[in-house]
């Protein structure tokens, strides 16, 4: 008689039913959770982004007024940063992977887990409730600029609590994933056993713990100089717009590397599988997320060179701009030199990474001619900034998000997707991204301003190539959801490690078992990225 050893049940079906998700403590059910809502508001987001570029392919009214414009972007901006960007990788990604790639079964705090995406999911109807609630959305911009803010009819309040409630999912998700690499790091793995990926989401905790709280603070000032009159920021009242301007960009600037941070550990763990090598420079590249995440607080006044600031204080936040690129350029030179001699494998997920690298060079370099004094008094609050703008967020963080969420779509879903297909999809974006956004950088150093609903007629022929732009990057969006929907229900039955990455997450089963390991993992004295 012949006994047979039971598979070990997956996540998906140890319990059914929809109770049983959107109440799951399960790191893994919660990072799909974040990655289903996080999709549906990403979507959103790209359809007024097509709607705004549709106004901007000839001068004069086209198919919306001017205030329903600044709504419009002031919408897609909110949508854009507070529930795509600076969640996307952490929320997704952080929560599926990291219990998984330091040898644990879950986060430190499950139940907070779920609370965070509770106050996510809240935050998002918050802000998508200004379109019916009260005289319309927002029309400030999504920096919510006193003392406009402060004065505008529309439902500014509203969304500043919107994104304040978005605000304490932000700092209870960084909270978890620190106490969670602390505490549950496998007792075999040091810290410099840890894949950079994790050292990518610690350092990106703190700033989510730190720098949070004042963007809080900021909003609730907004919304309570909006409802009693109070006078903060009003100079009508005594109020001083400067000082919202300092509060703002004091979290404002850490936040973007909240958003690419996370995507270059992404990037750190695509490189050397793809190259089938050990990822050049570790302890470089991990510091160097440290440095970047330190900083990052100390950059804040390179957004206000305009706005009145003292000549030395100008000078320093110029230095510290310039300071701030150097971890980011280790880490582009430690990835390049990791490709150098590797046996590349072309798959989709590294032409996203190779993507990244390429646009998120122009987007860095781009920022450092705004970090210049001379040069900013010139391009400040032009379409310049736009495009810097987004060749740093959407370029670098969104194009790693999609990377990564092809590299690891194999072990989340458990089903392969078509390869050529995902290709074709990342070819439209691609040339779609760029044909978007270089423009805009020219069109900045003409002097076109950004926020405006019309432009003089010699910017026209810039603004059809990039209102053209959004619609081939548009179709590569939909190619590669539709590729990426089918492949979840029909494609083939995925391996354990498709790829042959040498992190512990590879040494899961397709998708992970509900204890993440059936048998001890693994781990390597040589690092994470061990390929011998």
């Amino acid at each position: 008689m012949s006994l047979s050893i039971a598979q070990p049940i997956s996540f998906y079906d140890s319990k059914k039913g929809l109770y049983s998700w959107i109440f799951s403590t399960d790191h893994k059910r919660i990072g799909l959770l974040y990655f289903y809502a996080i999709s549906g508001f990403f979507l959103v987001a790209v359809a007024l982004g097509v709607l705004m570029r549709l106004e901007l392919i000839a001068p004069g009214k086209t198919i919306m007024e001017a205030k329903t414009y600044n709504q419009v972007f002031t919408l897609h901006g909110v949508i854009m940063i507070f529930l795509f960007l600076i969640p996307s990788v952490p929320a997704v990604f952080g929560n599926f992977f990291l219990p998984i790639m330091i040898g644990t079964d879950d986060v430190a705090f499950p139940k907070v887990n779920l609370l965070s995406w509770w106050l996510y999911v809240i935050g998002g109807l918050f802000a998508l409730s200004t379109l019916i609630v009260g005289k319309g959305a927002a029309d400030t911009g999504w920096t919510f600029y006193a003392p406009y803010s402060v004065r505008t009819g529309t439902n500014v309040t509203l969304a500043v609590l919107a994104a304040f409630i978005l605000g304490f999912s932000s700092i209870l998700t960084g909270l978890n994933f620190i106490v969670t690499i602390h505490r549950l790091r496998s007792p075999k793995m040091g810290w410099f056993q840890m894949p950079l990926f994790s050292w990518a989401l610690y350092a990106t905790a703190w700033i989510q713990v730190l720098a949070t709280p004042i963007i809080g603070i900021t909003l609730l000032m907004i919304a309570a100089e909006r409802v009693f009159g109070l006078g903060l920021f009003d100079p009508s009242l005594g109020g001083d717009p400067i000082l919202y301007q300092h509060l703002f960009w004091i979290y404002s600037h850490p936040a973007v590397y909240i958003m690419v941070l996370p995507a270059m550990g992404l990037i750190s763990e695509m490189i050397p599988t793809f190259a089938k090598r050990t990822i050049f420079g570790y302890k470089a590249i991990a510091y160097s997320s440290l440095a970047i995440a330190f900083i990052g607080y100390f950059v804040w006044g390179h957004h206000m060179f305009t706005s009145g600031m003292s000549g030395p204080a100008r000078i320093i936040f110029s230095i510290l701009t310039f300071l701030v690129a150097v971890p980011s350029a280790i880490k582009v030179f430690n990835w390049v030199a990791t490709l150098y001699k590797g046996s590349i494998l072309i798959k989709t997920p590294l032409l996203f990474s190779l993507a990244f690298i390429f646009q998120f060079l122009i987007g860095g370099l781009t920022g450092l001619v705004v970090g210049a004094l001379a040069t900013d008094v010139h391009l400040h609050d032009t379409y310049f900034v736009v495009g810097h703008f987004h060749y740093v967020m959407f370029g670098g963080a969104g194009f790693g998000f999609f990377g990564a969420l092809h590299y690891w779509f194999p072990k989340m879903f458990g089903k392969m997707y078509r390869e050529k297909t995902a290709q074709t999809a990342f070819t439209f974006m691609f040339i779609g991204f760029n044909m978007l956004y270089f423009p805009m950088l020219i069109l900045g150093i003409m002097g076109m301003p950004r926020r405006y609903y019309d432009y003089l007629p010699e910017f026209t022929t810039l603004n059809v190539i990039s209102t053209v732009g959004s619609w081939i990057l548009a179709t590569g969006i939909i190619i590669m959801v539709v590729n990426l929907i089918q492949s979840a229900r029909k494609g083939e039955k995925a391996p354990e490690n498709p790829w042959g990455g040498t992190t512990l997450e590879w040494q899961t089963a397709s998708p992970p078992s509900l204890h993440n390991f059936d048998r001890e993992p693994v781990i390597s004295p040589n690092g994470p990225y061990d390929h011998s």
